[in-house]
């Protein structure tokens, strides 16, 4: 049986996690062929981790290798890389769904010549059900994110607006609005709403509350949806990942399960 070839872009704690799971779980049907990341020296230390010397100069030497590109880098070049997608005919999985949050037309130009664009469900549970929903009408979809100031902690809407996440005391409300401004002002927390947008009625008219506690030690998701089909309500409490607190050890589950989903032949749920 011939094997994908995949290929990361991005190796930090997500891209590491995935390229583990190309060696072992997956390596049945799946060849990790090539490895990338803006800061070479991340890209060879995951090399030698895996025993494997697949360091790529660059993304279009990492396009050229790989049949499936698995970007886990920044939402700032997530779009550059479905771009080369489509300039190279290649299918891709997205994890920094926020830098695609405007971006219907790319998606559509990929759709046109036949690129699958893989977004994982991410951090929360629920996403079947919205996409079910949205078949039938959909009135309104909230999501509320909880995460302990630690993870939340360099965000660029905090730096606006001056507040300091350490000295807050009880539990607070930092924002509230919709995904095009949760993203821009949380680009490394909020990709669930990024991916809620797409799988429902669009980030203009998607709801997000931001809520922090110094007593918090999860990241957890609730999310609200109502319509025509009745109601939705899940709350998925994430454990952060050792390794990045910013990050849910479940997105990282997430990416790995649709990778995994990609390459067998049984497909479970919507």
């Amino acid at each position: 049986m011939k094997k994908l070839k995949v290929g990361i872009i991005g190796c930090g704690t997500i891209g590491n996690e995935i390229a583990a799971s190309c060696m072992g779980l997956l390596k049945d049907k799946v060849e990790l062929k090539a490895l990338y990341d803006i800061d070479r020296k991340k890209a060879e230390g995951l090399s030698r981790l895996i025993k494997r010397d697949i360091t790529v100069d660059s993304m279009d030497m990492l396009f050229d290798k790989a049949d499936l590109i698995v970007e886990s880098a920044s939402a700032g070049i997530s779009r550059k890389v479905v771009e080369k997608a489509v300039e190279k005919s290649k299918d891709v999985m997205i994890m920094s769904i926020g830098g695609l949050i405007q971006s219907e037309g790319l998606l559509k130009e990929a759709g046109k010549k036949n690129i699958r664009v893989y977004f994982p469900s991410g951090a929360v549970c629920g996403i079947d059900g919205l996409k079910a929903a949205r078949l039938s009408g959909i009135e309104s979809v909230t999501l509320t994110t909880r995460k302990p100031p630690g993870g939340l902690e360099g965000a660029p809407y905090l730096k606006e607006k001056n507040i300091n996440v350490h000295s807050i005391k009880g539990e607070k409300v930092l924002f509230r609005g919709n995904p095009l401004e949760a993203v821009k002002g949380f680009p490394k927390n909020i990709n669930v709403a990024s991916v809620l947008s797409l799988a429902g009625i669009g980030a203009k008219k998607t709801k997000v509350r931001i809520i922090t506690s110094p007593g918090y030690t999860k990241n957890v998701h609730e999310i609200e949806i109502t319509g025509d089909f009745g109601s939705i309500r899940t709350r998925t409490e994430n454990v952060p990942s050792r390794k990045n607190p910013k990050t849910s050890a479940l997105a990282i589950l997430s990416a790995i399960a649709t990778l995994k989903g990609i390459v067998e032949s049984i497909k479970i749920g919507t």
